[in-house]
C-alpha cells in the first residue's frame, strides 16, 4: 500500500485485511505518551467483568472479576465453596488477565 511509505506510518491498523478506524482523542494520546520520554510499556486491556490474576503486591496469585475500573481497580474475590465473595481495591497496574504474563513485555517509544 502506498500509505506504508508515508513517514511516521509503520503499518495499517484493522483486523485481517480490513482497516478499522481509530479515534484520533486516541491516537493523541499514544503520541503524547511516546513524546513525553516516560517510560511506557504495553498493558492488557482489562474489562469490567473479565477474570484477572493479581501480578503484585500482598495479594500476588489471587484470581476474582474485575468489578470496577476507575482510578483504582475494585477487584472481587469468589469463594466458590463457602458460596461467598469479598470486595478490595487495589492499584490498577497489579491485574492482569487470567492465564497471561507479562514478562517480556516491551514498548520502545521515542528515543529508546
Amino acid at each position: 500500500l502506498p500509505i506504508l511509505v508515508t513517514p511516521g506510518v509503520r503499518q495499517v491498523v484493522g483486523t485481517g485485511k480490513t482497516p478499522v478506524p481509530v479515534d484520533e482523542s486516541e491516537i493523541a494520546a499514544l503520541q503524547s505518551i511516546v513524546v513525553s520520554r516516560l517510560q511506557a510499556r504495553p498493558w492488557p486491556f482489562l474489562q469490567v467483568g473479565q477474570r484477572v490474576r493479581i501480578e503484585q503486591g500482598p495479594l500476588s496469585g489471587v484470581e476474582g472479576i474485575l468489578l470496577d475500573s476507575q482510578k483504582r481497580e475494585r477487584l472481587v474475590v469468589s469463594v466458590t465453596l463457602l458460596q461467598r465473595s469479598v470486595a478490595v481495591e487495589i492499584d490498577g497496574d497489579w491485574a492482569v488477565p487470567a492465564g497471561t504474563a507479562l514478562r517480556g513485555l516491551q514498548f520502545r517509544g521515542a528515543g529508546t
